[in-house]
């Protein structure tokens, strides 16, 4: 599974302005009801119980919110580089700048794991996220994400 079947480039925020995880996930939700149509107090929700079992902060200034939702037609996410920096309640306590999103459909399984997979493999790349730090572009960051090997200038 790549990153460009769940990953539109309308889903890439390139500068997300929040104060705390919570209001991170906010953003986050609001972008994802755009591109799902779902209400974004379900999504919300969604994340916020998911959050409750563990923080989805996987260290290294990153974190993968994610959940199911019954309604959901196919797996997708939203990409997001933070303004700032913010407190996820990390495994490593660090703050998170790069933000995946991933929502998939309730009987999604396997998919929803290769997905989960395939975005933390793309993110630990040290280069791939010293790259999307460094962009500003959506463009750029999507590109950087659906072809993480091409090098993008």
């Amino acid at each position: 599974m790549e990153l460009n079947d769940l990953l539109s480039l309308e889903g890439v925020v390139p500068a997300l302005k929040a104060q705390s995880k919570k209001q991170v996930l906010q953003e986050m939700a609001a972008k994802a009801a755009s591109l799902t149509g779902l209400p974004e107090r379900e999504i919300f929700d969604t994340l916020l119980h998911r959050e409750r079992l563990g923080s989805t902060g996987i260290g290294d200034g990153i974190a993968i919110p994610h959940g199911k939702l019954v309604q959901l037609g196919g797996i997708v996410g939203v990409f997001a580089r933070l303004d700032r920096p913010v407190d996820f309640d990390s495994l490593d306590d660090q703050p998170v700048d790069l933000v995946f999103l991933l929502l998939a459909p309730e009987g999604a399984g396997a998919d929803h794991l290769k997905a989960l997979a395939r975005i933390a493999r793309v993110l630990r790349d040290g280069e791939t996220a010293a790259k999307l730090r460094a962009s500003r572009e959506s463009a750029a960051l999507y590109a950087l994400l659906t072809h993480p090997s091409a090098t993008v200038e």
